[in-house]
């Protein structure tokens, strides 16, 4: 496999080296690497579960060959071609991993561009990512990005005093006045404890602190001196990093923490995400320094960043001073930030990878922004039917226009267009990732799922399910919209006894039940089970699947012509799913009168999925929140109640136009007397 994604090579080393690789020679010198991406970046689908893709890369830092070993990722198990699986990781052949690759779901790909598997987007994109960052780390760790790491033997830099440093970035200053430490503890109400001689005048010098890598030989010499550079030679590992961090002024950054209990509290380095702290067990101390016209420094040391810390001295990074209030709870960070300057040998394309690597769903983001700015207009148009449903449902003909043309929206342009059906795989994802490890950049790789489910979830905190089986999921709005047609042409509808129909309820949670046990072990069957929701088959997929699929989703939709949902009453698991949580829900906004139920069954008949019992009562966990019994009840020339209070109305009204004439009649007479 490994001459596959390096064609020829004469010979493949044995697989070496942090992140684990195998070198390829050709006439006896090295050409490039080949490594699995499962060894260097655990790579896992979006399923959560793990997959495995050989990649090759030449010393240039082009991909010169993918093909996928394993993948455990249901969407691309069944239905999806594995030739087409295969020409999309084929097609990152060529790429300069220096440079961000986009995946595209419209088929469209330019330069810095794959087309992403039809029907598998958010596979696609995790694939990809994986394969990208996997051939960084491996170029990194190699040194073939410029400046993937420091030498301490390079002598690339020789500053000839210490103000030269600071002047060409190598060192970079934190100057700090007792007042405005004074004035930043004074916005959260706590103060700075005085200390030291000078602590009460606001000009005095709260602390000056200095910071810089000193990791080349040349820096290091003329900043500490031969004999000394020597003795911290002794201290480093190989591929560690030196920092050194001096200052002068009241406060201390060591403290005196690191001499009882061996930590530096009062310093970290955040690095992107990463915050590395220092121990005792890291600090060099040192008592004088060697360059000409360096201050009078209280006190400084160097730290080592050891080689598997994940420091990146290639990466920008800034160092926090943590100062602590009188109160010993409040504290305040200052931070002073660091860029590796050009001296030392980093290159724009090396530092380029370092801020843009491993964070594809940003780019997913900036790519769709139009489709997400669409649902956002539709999110906000569903919130403003749900928020002034009452005045809606007293509107029948609004109503019906507001309800079709909603539908459209969610089976057209979600459904069919954007392809963001959403799947009980979705949630066993989410409950794989919370049992393990959660992480949010698989989440949000798929803008529109985001989208959804954070709408879906708020929405079933307020009402319950019913917004998204009604509002929202394509395959709801297909059904709705077949029975409809159905309906139109006269087709007979079939409304089972209740009691069947209740006895049916529990089949769709079963299910449900069944595949959150599948998802809890291997991957295997679920693989198939997961097929007993026909979206892929008929949204996401538009139907272009062999006929065996095809026949599923055909008869769900064939029985929905004459009971409507049928797929959604009584054997969605993602509606069971939902249904569970949703009892939590904090507002009831279905009303109801008294006479529901007891003199009156109307909304049991006109209820579209028979979420309503004969009692009168809404089951909350098979309302779709139509809003048609919502019309009912404001209809006051169907609703019973209404029309009796019509009644009366205008029998009192007839009665006191009778009392009016009869009095008009007695004046009358009256007057003529």
């Amino acid at each position: 496999m490994a001459l596959r994604v390096f064609p020829g090579v004469d010979e493949v080393m044995p697989v070496a080296g942090t992140p684990p690789a195998a070198a390829v020679l050709r006439a006896g010198a090295p050409v490039g690497y080949v490594f699995h991406t499962r060894q260097v970046v655990a790579s896992s689908g979006y399923s959560g579960k793990p997959f495995d893709v050989v990649v090759g890369i030449d010393l240039e830092g082009r991909i010169t060959g993918a093909e996928i070993v394993e993948h455990q990722e249901p969407i691309l198990a069944i239905g999806v071609d594995s030739a087409a699986l295969a020409a999309f990781v084929a097609a990152h052949q060529g790429h300069d991993i220096r440079q961000p690759l986009i995946v595209r779901r419209d088929g469209a790909a330019g330069p810095n561009e794959v087309s992403a598997v039809s029907g598998a987007t958010i596979s696609s994109v995790v694939i990809g990512n994986a394969i990208l960052s996997a051939a960084r780390e491996i170029a990194r760790s190699r040194g073939l990005l410029g400046a993937a790491s420091l030498d301490a033997a390079a002598d690339l830099y020789r500053p000839g005093s210490w103000t030269q440093l600071v002047n060409d970035g190598a060192l970079v200053r934190l100057a700090l006045t007792v007042g405005q430490v004074h004035a930043a503890f004074a916005d959260s109400g706590a103060r700075l404890y005085p200390s030291g001689a000078g602590a009460s005048d606001p000009q005095a010098t709260f602390i000056e602190l200095y910071a810089g890598l000193v990791t080349p030989a040349g820096l290091g010499r003329a900043l500490v001196g031969e004999a000394g550079y020597e003795r911290v030679l002794a201290a480093r590992g190989a591929g560690d990093q030196l920092l050194f961090v001096g200052a002068q002024g009241l406060y201390s950054f060591k403290g005196t923490r690191y001499v009882r209990q061996g930590v530096f509290d009062r310093i970290q380095l955040v690095q992107g995400e990463r915050t590395l702290s220092f121990t005792a067990a890291d600090h060099v101390r040192l008592e004088t320094l060697a360059i000409a016209g360096a201050p009078e420094l209280r006190e400084m040391g160097l730290f080592v960043l050891g080689a598997n810390s994940g420091f990146r001295p290639v990466a920008p990074w800034r160092l926090e001073l943590l100062v602590t209030g009188a109160d010993h709870e409040s504290l305040k960070s200052f931070a002073v930030a660091y860029a590796l300057p050009p001296a030392f040998g980093a290159t724009p394309a090396a530092a380029q990878v370092a801020e843009t690597g491993g964070l594809p769903w940003r780019e997913a983001w900036q790519e769709r922004w139009l489709d997400i700015a669409v649902l956002a207009l539709a999110l906000a148009a569903l919130t403003l039917i749900l928020v002034f449903q009452d005045w809606i449902a007293v509107r029948r003909r609004l109503y019906l226009y507001a309800r079709t043309g909603f539908l459209l929206f969610a089976l057209v342009w979600l459904g069919w267009y954007a392809t963001a059906q959403l799947s009980v795989l979705n949630v066993l994802t989410f409950a794989d990732a919370v049992r393990t490890e959660f992480r949010w950049d698989v989440f949000l790789i798929e803008p529109l799922h985001f989208v959804l489910w954070s709408y879906v979830a708020v929405t079933m905190l307020f009402l319950g399910r019913g917004v998204f089986c009604g509002w929202l999921c394509p395959f709801g709005a297909l059904q709705e919209l077949l029975n409809r047609l159905a309906r139109l042409a006269r087709v007979p509808q079939r409304r089972l006894p209740f009691a069947l129909h209740e006895r049916l309820w529990p089949i769709k949670y079963m299910l449900f039940l069944g595949l959150f046990a599948l998802s809890l072990g291997g991957v295997g069957f679920l693989v198939q089970a997961i097929e007993v929701e026909p979206f892929k088959t008929a949204i996401v997929l538009h139907f272009q699947r062999t006929w065996p699929f095809l026949i599923y989703p055909a008869v769900l939709l064939f029985a929905g012509l004459f009971i409507e949902r049928f797929f959604c009453r009584y054997l969605c698991p993602l509606g069971a799913a939902l249904a569970i949580p949703a009892r939590l829900r904090m507002f009831e906004w279905l009303k109801r009168r008294w006479q529901c139920g007891r003199q009156c069954g109307i909304c049991e008949v006109e209820c579209p999925v028979q979420a309503i019992h004969p009692d009168g009562h809404i089951s909350p966990n098979e309302c779709v929140h139509c809003l048609h019994c919502q019309v009912v009840y404001h209809d006051e020339a169907v609703c019973p109640p209404l029309v009796q209070r019509r009644k009366r109305l205008d029998a009192l009204a007839s009665s006191a136009g009778a009392v009016d004439a009869a009095l008009a009649v007695q004046r009358n007479a009256g007057e003529g007397e």
